[in-house]
């Protein structure tokens, strides 16, 4: 396409500022008050809520939606068909929520045929170069910082935390709250409210600053300890460790959560507390 005068004189479009250098397909849904920097493509079948900014060379294929209040970095690819040799063309989508910050080169797969979609939850951040595969389904307010890669139908759940480099097998479930240490490998269930680091991946306390931020009240995070206490520290499998946590800890919204995802960690748990050898 050849750009001219008349081009670089465009005005801005009610709905926002649209870059003349940028490519929109007239069948995209763009909603009020969308920002298009230059040399961005969005394709037919892309959906974008108000008030989002979409920075320079931007690609937005068919299937995404983007919610409000978005903002999409230079070089990010959002809706490229999943890298999964089963896909066989079906309809699917990537869906991000409102206030979902994606920093540069991030690449954000669609579903397959297992889920038809991948969602990113509200107000979530994923840093520069996270690449998250089909069928990955993230809540509300996670971080997923630089470097992080998911494989599929990997489930994050709300205010998770990933720290740079983690790479996350397939299939696999990280409980809310959850903090994980930046060059971790996860081959495991990683449950709520935890810390987790070294290799392989461990138990390594629970994340009582991010509760204590969160609002947590004191009696609620030391019952979160006392059952991960049991869980993980003191020596008994996980069946007994359930046994004693149904029978010993009293039930609360925090004990009845952890309890159903460890009945439901089809991949079994991350390791128990690992005593690191500081001997020479």
């Amino acid at each position: 396409m050849k750009f001219t005068a008349e081009h670089q004189a465009q005005r801005p479009s009610a709905n926002g500022n649209r870059h003349p250098f940028s490519f929109i397909h007239p069948e995209a849904k763009i909603g009020e008050n969308v920002t298009i920097e230059p040399f961005t493509t969005i394709e037919a079948d892309v959906v974008i809520g108000d008030g989002t900014w979409v920075g320079p060379h931007v690609t937005i294929m068919n299937g995404s939606r983007i919610g409000k209040n978005c903002k999409i970095f230079p070089g990010a690819v959002i809706g490229a068909v999943p890298q999964d040799l089963k896909f066989s063309g079906e309809y699917s989508t990537v869906e991000l929520g409102d206030e979902v910050i994606v920093r540069e080169y991030c690449t954000l797969n669609r579903g397959t045929k297992a889920s038809h979609r991948t969602t990113i939850g509200k107000g979530s951040l994923l840093m520069a170069y996270v690449h998250v595969a089909h069928d990955c389904h993230i809540r509300k307010h996670c971080v997923l910082a630089n470097g992080v890669t998911l494989a599929g139908h990997i489930e994050v759940e709300d205010f998770a935390i990933l720290g740079g480099l983690t790479a996350v097998h397939q299939f696999v479930k990280i409980g809310a709250h959850a903090f994980i240490g930046g060059g971790s490998l996860v081959r495991k269930d990683v449950p709520p409210f935890v810390k987790a680091a070294r290799e392989p991946l461990s138990y390594a306390g629970i994340n009582s600053v991010g509760l204590r931020r969160r609002g947590f009240a004191p009696a609620q995070i030391h019952q979160i300890q006392d059952i991960y206490r049991i869980l993980f520290v003191k020596g008994y499998n996980t069946s007994q460790a359930v046994e004693i946590i149904e029978t010993d800890i009293d039930a609360t919204p925090e004990r009845d959560y952890i309890l159903d995802f460890i009945r439901k960690a089809d991949r079994g748990l991350m390791r128990g507390f690992q005593q690191t050898n500081t001997r020479r």
